[in-house]
């Protein structure tokens, strides 16, 4: 009698966009509920999760890697040991796709919440786990989270997940941080900001050719939600009507451009598309693709 297979096949997706190769990488999941929704009702917003066959809130996290003129860059770096362990199991697909760590020119972060920056160094010996890249961030993101004056005014909570963890996790890459305002930041990759998840949050266009793929960080975090109904936002951003002003302005520049779109929180794999349905939206899951 064979044994049941238990586990599942490593969490690992690769999408060509042109000339560059996009590799989603599932680092895992985040339970919750629906408390921490803001401008909805938890009713109406476990109403719209059960239309979709999601009766409770759980987040997924992905990561990227961009394989682009012979370089090789990471979009986030997931959990690591900050969150529950259903989550931080980023490396070990890192290793299932054939990326080594060591390989990492750069890092990019969407912004510096800890489910998206906290595998950058190991916390019991402080040392870097990408030991040859730069850190590649917006601008506003350490100058929130390095801030004593931010740190004083947050909750305990906060300080403890939110800034003590930052400030931990890119000590190590402090004299090779790269803050940018907007533009390319990496060969085909360009930032755009969209504040308001935090002051720095920003959204990852690629390009090659006529290919095009936006990463759009944090801009859901319950994806059926959240397109249904762009106005929620959620307890973790730093300015809830920025962030619904990003999210609409995000919505409508993929909705009309047609884009090709992927994101965080979006269920693994996550390249999707996105329709305008009455008020809101609904994100159409791509075809897997069964070539590079």
């Amino acid at each position: 009698m064979t044994s049941t297979t238990t586990q599942q096949v490593p969490g690992v997706y690769r999408r060509r966009v042109g000339d560059i190769v996009v590799t989603a990488i599932a680092d895992g999941f985040l339970d919750g509920d629906v408390s921490v929704l803001r401008n909805i009702t938890p009713e109406d917003a476990t109403t719209i999760l059960t239309a979709n066959f999601r009766p409770a809130r759980r987040t997924t996290v992905n990561t990227f890697v961009v394989q682009s003129e012979g370089r090789t860059a990471v979009i986030e770096t997931g959990c690591g040991t900050y969150m529950p362990a259903t989550a931080g199991h980023q490396q070990a697909n890192l290793t299932a796709a054939g990326v080594a760590l060591a390989d990492v020119e750069a890092v990019l972060l969407t912004h510096m919440h800890p489910d998206h920056s906290a595998g950058l160094t190991d916390r019991e010996t402080q040392k870097p786990f990408f030991e040859n890249a730069e850190l590649v961030v917006h601008e506003n993101e350490p100058r929130h989270w390095l801030d004593d004056a931010n740190m004083a005014r947050a909750t305990e909570r906060e300080r403890t997940l939110y800034f003590e963890c930052a400030r931990e996790q890119i000590a190590p890459y402090r004299d090779r941080m790269r803050t940018f305002t907007g533009g390319e930041v990496f060969p085909g990759v360009t930032a755009i900001p969209r504040p308001g998840h935090t002051p720095g949050h920003t959204t990852f266009l690629i390009a090659s050719g006529d290919d095009q793929l936006l990463i759009w960080g944090d801009t859901v975090h319950v994806p059926e939600v959240q397109t249904a109904r762009p106005e929620v936002c959620i307890a973790f951003d730093c300015d809830l009507a920025q962030a619904e002003a990003s999210r609409r302005a995000v919505f409508d520049m993929v909705a009309t451009d047609r884009l090709l779109v992927t994101g965080m929180h979006l269920h693994f794999p996550g390249f999707s598309h996105l329709v305008r349905e009455g008020t809101g939206y609904r994100l159409i899951p791509a075809a897997w693709e069964h070539s590079i």
